[in-house]
């Protein structure tokens, strides 16, 4: 990448973004060279099995020790650890994470030094670990409630919440965001009247995020899957629309008690850097009466017709249980479907 100076009316200097890029490169790749040193200087040739021996100028495992034990070359190693601009996949990265008995909060920040796409996925996102008791303000809610990370990853939710939104809390963990359930979830079952609406006030909240976040591996590769399994949402990015949370009047779709508007108030869960729990109170005296019915436990397990026709073991499951199934009515009542 080419250097370029920018000469200002007084006479200084002043870097180019290319300049910045290179600095914050050489910036990330020597804390991740001071990281790996650290870490492995805390690992004792006796932790893994090695003899102590008599001449060790230095605590814990040498360099040469350390790339045998992982699998990788002693060169490569060495030049990892001196920060030096080489690559290192997903695998290689893993190994060397699992030698060094790095925790989930270690191996993800080693992830992001080495600057991996994809590195740090919602599924294995240390941040996302939230203290009981916010589990516990959840449940004691009469309202939906959940807790989203800024990437509208669902970390918590309540029994009124799972209700509405019964295939994004059914997904795996992996899968568990409103955004991505928003784009891609089929419409005829969706919880949310106005998907492509609703979606694009998600994008340009994510925006704003994104913002804090340009250049995480993470990151960057959370928005090119988007892109690459919704146009919508490719085109609503390509407009970098912005908005931040607030306040709003939002609709809900429910298979038995029908529609649910509610407005939106959003709040910091300090325990987890970035998350907030928002909770959707009901705004008319019939939607009320809805989420009342909700939160005492009646029509939790409502479904939409459809429900079973979008997953194959439902349907599998729904044919060889016709005989008990409740026919052709307005839902499908189901305890683990």
């Amino acid at each position: 990448m080419a250097t370029v100076s920018v000469t200002t009316v007084d006479g200084s200097t002043q870097d180019t973004r290319a300049d910045r890029g290179q600095a914050a490169s050489t910036a990330r790749r020597t804390e991740l060279a001071a990281f790996l040193r650290s870490r492995r200087e805390r690992i004792s040739p006796e932790d893994v099995g090695l003899p102590v021996g008599t001449r060790r100028r230095t605590a814990g495992l040498r360099r040469e020790e350390l790339a045998q034990l992982a699998g990788v070359g002693v060169t490569w190693y060495t030049w990892l650890e001196q920060g030096r601009p080489i690559n290192a996949s997903v695998q290689v990265l893993d190994a060397i994470s699992r030698t060094l008995r790095l925790d989930a909060t270690e191996r993800g920040h080693l992830f992001r030094l080495a600057d991996v796409p994809g590195a740090a996925a919602p599924a294995d996102c240390p941040e996302c670990t939230l203290p009981p008791e916010v589990q516990r303000i959840l449940d004691a809610m009469p309202y939906p409630a959940s807790v989203l990370t800024e990437r509208f990853d669902l970390i918590a939710w309540n029994r009124v919440y799972g209700a509405l939104f019964p295939r994004l809390t059914e997904a795996p963990s992996g899968e568990r965001n409103t955004l991505l359930s928003c784009l891609v979830g089929p419409a005829c079952c969706s919880p949310v009247p106005e998907q492509d609406k609703y979606s694009a006030v998600l994008i340009a909240q994510l925006r704003v995020a994104y913002g804090r976040h340009v250049g995480d591996p993470a990151w960057t590769h959370f928005i090119r899957r988007l892109e690459a399994l919704s146009p919508t949402f490719a085109a609503i990015w390509a407009a970098h629309d912005v908005a931040q949370p607030g306040s709003h009047t939002k609709t809900f779709r429910h298979p038995t008690l029908g529609l649910i508007t509610t407005k939106s108030t959003s709040f910091a869960v300090a325990a987890v850097p970035g998350a907030r729990m928002v909770i959707y109170t009901p705004d008319d005296a019939q939607s009320e009466q809805a989420v009342a019915r909700l939160a005492a436990g009646e029509e939790l397990t409502a479904r939409f017709p459809c429900w079973n026709s979008h997953d194959p073991e439902r349907r599998r499951l729904a044919v060889t249980g016709s005989a008990s199934s409740p026919g052709d009515g307005a839902f499908t009542s189901a305890g683990v479907l």
